[in-house]
């Protein structure tokens, strides 16, 4: 049992300190962290947004290069193949980037933060319940 007030007083002061070190070091990793998710997010972002125009534009262009060459070269196979193909071309990439996009984008708390505070959390507590003894 320690008897000694200097000494419990001292050691709350150290536990002072220390946590308002992991505090700030809780922050600096949360930072990190939300950076670096948004950096991720930002790219499926775009991944999904241009996956979704080459989809659009699949449909928007391969249809009227359908109707000017169908108006052009009458109805010819060559004509249904090259649309097809156009269309086909575009909707596989886009598929490609849409997947992928979603297959990047992560919504939720960062892992590593909630991860570190509970740690933080228990140190915390065994160190105050050791203090006070």
């Amino acid at each position: 049992m320690n008897t000694n007030p200097q000494r419990s007083g001292d050691l709350a002061a150290e536990v002072v300190q220390d946590a308002s070190r992991l505090v700030n070091l809780e922050i600096a990793l949360a930072k990190q962290e939300l950076k670096e998710l948004a950096i991720r997010n930002g790219i499926a972002i775009g991944l999904l947004a241009f996956g979704g125009l080459l989809c659009m534009l699949a449909l928007l262009v391969a249809v009227p290069v359908a109707v000017v060459l169908l108006i052009a070269f009458g109805w010819t196979a060559v004509a249904v193949i090259a649309a097809a193909v156009w269309a086909a071309i575009y909707l596989l990439i886009g598929v490609a980037l849409l997947l992928v996009g979603k297959a990047r984008l992560r919504i939720g708390l960062p892992a590593r933060t909630i991860a570190s505070l509970k740690e933080t959390k228990t140190w915390a507590v065994h160190r105050l319940r050791s203090t006070t003894r």
